[in-house]
């Protein structure tokens, strides 16, 4: 005899037939959620990122040049990609091939195989990635022709000379998924390598610290900036990471520290785990995080003297390109360079369904189940990954980026990805409009900014 299904399984037909229907306020997920929470009594965390619709670089559209511009041919005419972040005060600055670099994960959350997979497909494409909180490995380091050292709260595995051995240094004070909060690494995923590097027992649960231990606001990292660039003897660029919240004022107090890259991370930006309720419900989309930067760097007029670096949420090449028409001098990803690396692969839906997920839908990064073996620590996971293989697979990712960037570019116009600005720019929403400052398609509407 079938079992007959349940109200949830219904079809919509179905439902509307019997009367049925869902709150739009108490949804089945919010009801799951407030089950698993009375039934727990533990509060969810989770990795990925905002998973609720938000304005996004989806919102905008290039206006391509026909008679009033006119395009570039692809075939016979140049098309710039190449950056250069860093170059205000270090003595060496990077030279990067592409506008796309690699944000900071930690060894720790990513397994080895994954981090020097990283390195080998930034290095084949030409730019950079970042080690994240725990310290530098031989692996990246190894891998990475361009590798930028994260300073965190935690100062977990962090020691001068890494510092030394590093080509740029990024001060995180914010984090996309969860600015004024630190991150969490799950005991199981904290092994003798992970505790050794982090000074910490094994198998403990380990939380990082939402603030720096030296510094209570600006002064002190003006003085914290000072420091590193006397350790590296001016060498090194120094980056500023700050989480889209108060952006505006917060890429001003950067610059005038001394930053000479500030890095803005939206919403959209992933994390290895953080509470549920941060990550949907503290801080400001990317697309509402840029044009503040762009106008705080203006307004101190050292806009492209100070590099931005625009991550949350970052896809394809035409959100590369819509960053740097909206004044960004580079993005940064992460989510997606893990899902190039191979996470969240179909091929294996079975293990994931095994352990309560599904491929495309995991992002339980806490637990170190990833059958995918990139965001684990269990030796016969992480051994599935072949990081010359995936490494090649993030560098074909970056190429297909930048190809795309170049062609947007070429269509507006542009002999350099750079050159990109808001004026190539229109919104498909009223609140796309308003947050990224360019007029809604068909008018010269700009809400909040021009006359109707």
């Amino acid at each position: 005899m079938t079992t007959p299904p349940t109200l949830h399984e219904l079809g919509a037909d179905d439902r509307a037939r019997l009367g049925l229907r869902e709150s739009a306020t108490f949804d089945r997920a919010t009801i799951a959620d407030i089950r698993r929470a009375a039934d727990t009594g533990v509060y969810d965390i989770r990795g990925w990122g905002a998973k609720r619709a938000l304005p996004h670089f989806d919102d905008l559209v290039f206006l391509g040049a026909s008679m009033s511009r006119y395009p570039l041919e692809g075939y016979r005419e140049s098309c710039g990609t190449d950056v250069v972040l860093g170059d205000r005060h270090a003595r060496y600055p990077l030279h990067l091939d592409i506008p796309i670099t690699i944000a900071g994960m930690s060894f720790g959350s990513l397994s080895g195989q994954a981090k020097e997979a990283l390195g080998r497909g930034a290095s084949e494409a030409g730019t950079s990635t970042t080690t994240g909180d725990g310290g530098m490995t031989a692996e990246e380091r190894g891998q990475s022709k361009h590798l930028v050292y994260q300073y965190l709260p935690s100062r977990y595995g962090m020691n001068p000379d890494d510092l030394r051995r590093a080509d740029a240094i990024e001060i995180v004070l914010g984090q996309g998924a969860k600015p004024g909060g630190g991150g969490m690494l799950l005991g199981q995923k904290i092994n003798d390598r992970v505790a050794g590097m982090r000074t910490l027992p094994p198998g403990i649960d380990q939380r990082s610290a939402s603030r720096h231990p030296d510094w209570t606001g600006p002064d002190d990292l003006t003085i914290k900036i000072g420091e590193l660039r006397e350790i590296t003897d001016h060498e090194k660029p120094i980056f500023v990471k700050v989480g889209a919240s108060r952006t505006y004022y917060d890429v001003k107090l950067a610059v005038h520290a001394g930053a000479d890259v500030v890095v803005v991370d939206g919403m959209q930006g992933g994390t290895a785990a953080t509470q549920d309720v941060f990550i949907e419900h503290v801080g400001i989309p990317t697309l509402a995080a840029v044009p503040q930067a762009v106008q705080a760097l203006q307004e101190l007029g050292v806009h492209r003297e100070v590099q931005l670096v625009v991550s949350g949420g970052i896809r394809s090449g035409a959100d590369v390109a819509k960053a740097l028409a909206l004044g960004a001098d580079a993005v940064s990803i992460g989510t997606a360079a893990l899902i190039a690396l191979g996470d969240n692969d179909p091929a294996r839906d079975a293990e994931y369904r095994a352990i309560g997920s599904a491929a495309g839908f995991y992002d339980d990064f806490q637990d170190g189940r990833d059958p995918s073996g990139i965001t684990t620590q269990d030796p016969e996971l992480a051994s599935r990954l072949d990081p010359v293989v995936a490494g090649r697979r993030l560098a074909n990712y970056l190429r297909v980026m930048t190809m795309e960037a170049q062609t947007i570019a070429r269509a507006c116009g542009k002999s350099h990805v750079t050159h990109l600005e808001p004026e190539d720019l229109v919104a498909l929403t009223i609140e796309a409009a308003a947050m990224a400052r360019v007029p809604l398609a068909g008018t010269s509407w700009i809400p909040g900014a021009t006359g109707a």
